[in-house]
């Protein structure tokens, strides 16, 4: 498992098996936020197969799934809601660890500037620039926003 840290109380990673979600709570994450959809892959579990997994160590699990290139503004809200009220601190993940950090930085747009969002995303080896436009609109109009140009 092969996780990034983007704030004391996030970090994100690539795909996770049942084993990963393992190492991860021995790590001492509390809450794992799946944003893979089912049968993206033939060989990745299934979100109830890592939802039985999580409920057996006694972790809390949310499956907010995105397709690449389709995410949503409701589930731009669905990650904030889902990681403020997560037990802390908290592991998401998808296939790459892109949709999740994509869905972080357009959940944050409401605290954080664009730049600071960057500049975590970019220490943690994801190159977010093509979200500058979404997140300096989020910051002028106080809100965050994602459509399907830029939230990949």
């Amino acid at each position: 498992m092969k996780a990034v840290r983007l704030t004391p109380n996030l970090s994100v990673a690539p795909r996770l098996t049942e084993q990963d979600l393992e190492k991860a709570a021995a790590a001492g994450f509390k809450t794992i936020i799946n944003n893979r959809p089912d049968g993206e892959a033939p060989d990745q579990p299934r979100s109830d197969e890592l939802a039985a997994a999580a409920e057996r160590l006694g972790v809390a699990y949310r499956h907010i799934p995105v397709v690449p290139g389709q995410l949503s503004n409701d589930q731009v809200q669905a990650f904030r809601t889902a990681v403020t009220e997560a037990e802390k601190p908290a592991l998401a993940f998808c296939r790459t660890g892109t949709r999740s950090i994509t869905l972080w930085a357009l959940a944050a747009s409401d605290r954080l500037s664009p730049n600071e969002i960057l500049r975590t995303a970019s220490e943690a080896g994801y190159n977010l620039e093509a979200l500058r436009p979404q997140l300096e609109a989020a910051a002028s109009s106080g809100s965050a926003t994602a459509d399907d140009r830029g939230a990949r």
